[in-house]
């Protein structure tokens, strides 16, 4: 019963891919640019530059190009995130409000070990 989703595998891999990528980039337009939604707090500096990583890693894994680096990179920003601005509250991500935080660098973290897989820029140029 468990192999019934095996032949998708590759395409799951890349929709996870796709998904992640534009949500970590419209996290990114949110706090640059207030599109589609306004950051709803005023920015200093670590979050402008949090935007910009957002929205530049977020994609390069959409399209797949650079995908290993740039999803390290997110992976790690986002547990600095979390720990600085959820692990302060507590332990657990459900008690914290961590949960994203925690869901996007675990993604991310297997983007990066797993690579961009098909209908990626990185597997067109033979680099996936």
């Amino acid at each position: 019963m468990a192999a019934f989703m095996s032949p998708l595998g590759p395409q799951t891999h890349a929709l996870l891919r796709i998904v992640t990528g534009l949500l970590f980039f419209c996290h990114g337009t949110s706090k640059l640019l207030g599109w589609p939604a306004a950051f709803p707090a005023e920015l200093n500096g670590l979050l402008y530059a949090a935007g910009a990583i957002e929205l530049v890693t977020g994609a390069l894994v959409m399209v797949g190009l650079f995908t290993r680096w740039a999803a390290f990179l997110a992976a790690g920003q986002m547990a600095v995130a979390y720990w600085m601005a959820h692990g302060t509250h507590g332990l657990f991500p459900i008690a914290n409000g961590g949960e994203l935080a925690v869901l996007y660098c675990f993604s991310m973290l297997f983007l990066a070990a797993h690579g961009a897989g098909i209908w990626s820029v990185d597997a067109a140029r033979g680099a996936s």
